[in-house]
């Protein structure tokens, strides 16, 4: 009886949940959980913050290889650049515990950004994008949510660990953890059309499968939207949407504490940014089915924006909790909306190398993000001027746009 139950779950729902994991727990493990290692990175090698967040800056190799991954991805598939990239990933946590210099530590920090095109952005838009075309939203909201259970549980799994253990064991246990979830995606992953519709036809999905069909053929060419103006539009929006992942959300457990939190309440605070996350992921998907993926994101980035500033003029009061409330509704709905958007402007057709090419923007502005972040903070022994730096790079994403418009109101 259960096994027959289970024969007739819709393949798109495990398909969904190894995407989730993939997404939340890279972002979880090398982002959100990065305040729970300064410290004792810290205070074990003796390197300042600027020198510790000059790793996050090696993300530009994840935008080099972004253009690349997505471009093959289109070729042979999501699968096994899927599988490889989580791999990648691996390797990397399970070979930080043997740095001895600090070289060491950008070394394979490198290593894992350059898995996470492939298991993060990419297999969210393709799958998503495949086997949920009339609920594409929603369920790009759910899917990216993943991103905020990471937050939720990353930071706390990695200090208890640090503190019952070392940090080492920390990286090692994210290694393991990622290793499974690779096999895991070899096994779960199908993207194969005919196999799609045959599957959407067994569980009463019937009416899908033309939907899905006339998606993934739907859209330009990669060539075509580099000669749109829209293209450059909704990149500089998203690159300016995308700086605060580097330029505030790794630097907050440590603002936290240097704004008067205890370090429980700070590790607290920033997985309540996570967990609000999840929530703007749901309404912000759905709510780009009902007035567009980009009007969604341009409120999505204003209440960025209103977050940052209270939070970068406040202390630890009621005022900088209700920061945190707004800054984590607006973050949330980020990282679905980025892939609504581009779907919406270009289609699925060649989405991988598009999105690819977006990517190296929005990576690169993150490059400079956390070095900007730690040089202020070392010069003024505070991160609140940066913050005011990103609320004003918030509005020149809104603007742009809000200048853009939908890719078939345009000639080409």
């Amino acid at each position: 009886m259960f096994i027959t139950k289970l024969r007739q779950i819709y393949r798109g729902y495990p398909i969904a949940i190894v995407v989730f994991l993939s997404t939340g727990l890279s972002v979880g493990m090398t982002q959100y959980a990065f305040g729970e290692f300064a410290g004792p990175l810290k205070e074990q090698f003796g390197w300042s913050q600027t020198q510790l967040n000059l790793s996050l800056a090696f993300s530009f190799i994840s935008g080099l290889c972004a253009p690349f991954v997505g471009t093959l991805s289109d070729r042979i598939g999501i699968r096994p650049v899927m599988f490889g990239s989580i791999l990648i990933i691996a390797i990397g946590f399970l070979m930080r515990p043997f740095i001895t210099e600090l070289w060491h530590w950008y070394l394979f920090s490198a290593l894992v950004y350059t898995g996470f095109p492939g298991a993060t952005v990419l297999p969210g838009g393709k799958m998503v994008g495949l086997w949920f075309p009339r609920t594409r939203g929603r369920m790009m909201g759910a899917v990216m949510a993943g991103n905020n259970f990471g937050g939720i549980t990353m930071p706390p799994l990695a200090a208890a660990i640090i503190v019952v253990f070392n940090w080492q064991t920390a990286y090692v246990v994210f290694g393991v953890i990622m290793g499974a979830l690779a096999v895991m995606a070899l096994f779960v992953i199908v993207e194969d059309q005919k196999k799609v519709e045959s599957e959407m036809k067994r569980t009463g999905r019937g009416d899908q499968a033309q939907i899905a069909r006339a998606a993934a053929q739907a859209g330009v060419t990669l060539k075509q939207a580099l000669r749109n103006r829209n293209f450059w539009l909704v990149t500089v929006g998203l690159v300016a949407a995308t700086f605060t992942y580097q330029g505030v959300l790794t630097q907050l457990r440590q603002h936290f504490e240097e704004s008067g939190f205890t370090p429980a309440m700070a590790t607290t605070a920033v997985s309540t940014i996570a967990g609000m996350g999840i929530f703007s992921k749901l309404a912000f998907g759905r709510a780009s089915e009902k007035i567009t993926a980009r009007i969604a994101t341009i409120l999505s980035i204003g209440l960025q924006m209103v977050g940052v500033l209270i939070i970068a003029q406040v202390d630890a009061s009621h005022l900088l909790w209700l920061g945190i409330f707004v800054f984590g509704l607006g973050f949330g709905g980020l990282g679905a909306l980025a892939l609504l958007v581009v779907q919406e402007m270009f289609g699925m057709k060649e989405f991988g190398g598009i999105m690819g090419i977006m990517q190296v923007g929005m990576i690169a502005s993150g490059t400079g993000a956390p070095m900007m972040a730690g040089a202020i903070h070392d010069s003024s022994g505070s991160f609140d001027s940066a913050f005011l730096i990103v609320a004003a790079i918030f509005v020149v994403g809104i603007a742009a746009l809000a200048l853009a418009r939908p890719i078939e109101t345009e000639r080409m």
